[in-house]
């Protein structure tokens, strides 16, 4: 059974940073991509990064780019999000997701998710 366990959630300054979590048990990646998505009240979930496992292949958006960076720890099957220098915007519940054989960005492409937590950026 796969299971996504996320951590490292909460509430930072604009400008400030923030490092996500997800780890992933009973899972193979055979080059599925790991992505992060972010939901906002009355939007659309969006993705915002992802790392395909051959060569360590990343995708984000151009609201992040340079922002955000997807890598990944394989020891204990750990991909982290480091979010620098974030806005209000990225306000958001944030979510990864695993397995999709659709383009990385489609949000219903995926199998697995993880629970989601808030992440919150204000003064």
């Amino acid at each position: 059974q796969v299971q996504l366990v996320e951590s490292g959630g909460g509430s930072v300054q604009p400008g400030g940073s923030l490092r996500r979590s997800c780890t992933a048990s009973g899972y193979t990646s055979s080059n599925n991509p790991v992505a992060w998505f972010r939901q906002a009240p009355g939007k659309y979930r969006e993705g915002v990064a992802a790392l395909y496992t051959v060569g360590d292949t990343t995708f984000y958006p151009d609201s992040v780019k340079g922002r955000f960076t997807i890598y990944r720890d394989n020891a204990p099957n750990i991909v982290y999000l480091q979010m620098n220098s974030v806005k209000p915007e990225d306000t958001a519940m944030y979510y990864c997701a695993a397995r999709s054989t659709s383009p990385w960005y489609i949000a219903l492409g995926y199998n697995y998710w993880g629970q989601g937590t808030q992440v919150t950026v204000s003064s």
